[in-house]
């Protein structure tokens, strides 16, 4: 059997900088990985299988349109299976790319359980925009369509806190209510900056789906705010198009103590104290 973790993805900056005319957005985002996220573990079987579990899995189906298996369809030959077994341990539809990651995952399991070559990545964009970077799992500037990725140097381990109110948001929807689709790109990336520094880049960055999602789901706007009220923290931003937000801080021990304090106050809420890693995942 293996096992492999498909950590949460982050954009800790969106910039949505145009869109194609087969009507595809094009982004410039900052991309990092959590130290949390879901767990796939694969054995070797004659067909293909999936089985969902996890604190996030009710309600998740093993049907044909599952990430996970378009994406062991992409790899496997005929003749190969796999039993594969998913540990939802992230929301569903958050923001944070679980679905992708889950995928990636799934896509280097099986390479290594059966010695197959990854997929062509024209192939891998099928599945979505968050794919390549899932792949790839180490903080990067992504852009295009999600298929120009540059890894990021200097970016340090971020102490944080992942917020997400329970409630699914549609990705359509969101991109749906953007008003403009031709935004500035991001800022050039700073050098040799500290925790402290990088912050304060990002603060002057943006996600250009927060607005929108906000008129999506109003408990964004909370989220937010529950995040920003906390003691230390030095950004608080949505992720991706969202509902999950995120809050930066300056030390392990605020993440923990602001990570305490939403969900005391906020029980219905999932919330995590993670670190963003600023290179590989895992």
């Amino acid at each position: 059997m293996i096992e492999r973790r498909a950590p949460a993805k982050i954009n800790l900056a969106l910039h949505v900088t145009g869109r194609r005319d087969d009507g595809y957005h094009l982004l410039d985002s900052l991309v990092a990985f959590a130290d949390i996220g879901d767990v796939l573990r694969l054995a070797p079987a004659r067909e293909l299988s999936l089985t969902i579990g996890g604190p996030m899995g009710a309600g998740l189906t093993a049907g044909a349109d599952n990430l996970v298996l378009q994406a062991a369809r992409l790899i496997l030959p005929p003749g190969k299976g796999a039993r594969i077994t998913l540990e939802k341990n992230l929301p569903v539809a958050a923001g944070i790319g679980g679905g992708s990651s889950d995928a990636a995952a799934c896509l280097k399991a099986l390479a290594d359980l059966h010695d197959l070559p990854m997929p062509l990545a024209r192939s891998i964009l099928t599945l979505g925009a968050d794919l390549p970077v899932c792949l790839m799992g180490r903080a990067a500037r992504v852009q295009g369509v999600g298929e120009r990725l540059t890894a990021v140097a200097g970016l340090p381990d971020l102490p944080a806190v992942l917020v997400n109110p329970m409630q699914g948001v549609s990705t359509a929807e969101v991109f749906g209510r953007l008003e403009r689709p031709d935004n500035p790109p991001l800022a050039p990336l700073p050098e040799g900056a500290d925790l402290a520094g990088w912050t304060r880049w990002l603060a002057d960055q943006r996600n250009d789906l927060q607005g929108p999602a906000l008129a999506v789901a109003p408990a964004i706007g909370r989220v937010l705010a529950a995040i920003d009220h906390t003691e230390g923290c030095r950004l608080a931003r949505m992720s991706g198009s969202g509902a999950t937000c995120f809050g930066i801080y300056g030390s392990d021990a605020d993440a923990r103590a602001a990570a305490d304090a939403v969900a005391a106050e906020n029980p219905g809420w999932w919330v995590r104290k993670v670190v963003l890693r600023g290179g590989l995942s895992g």
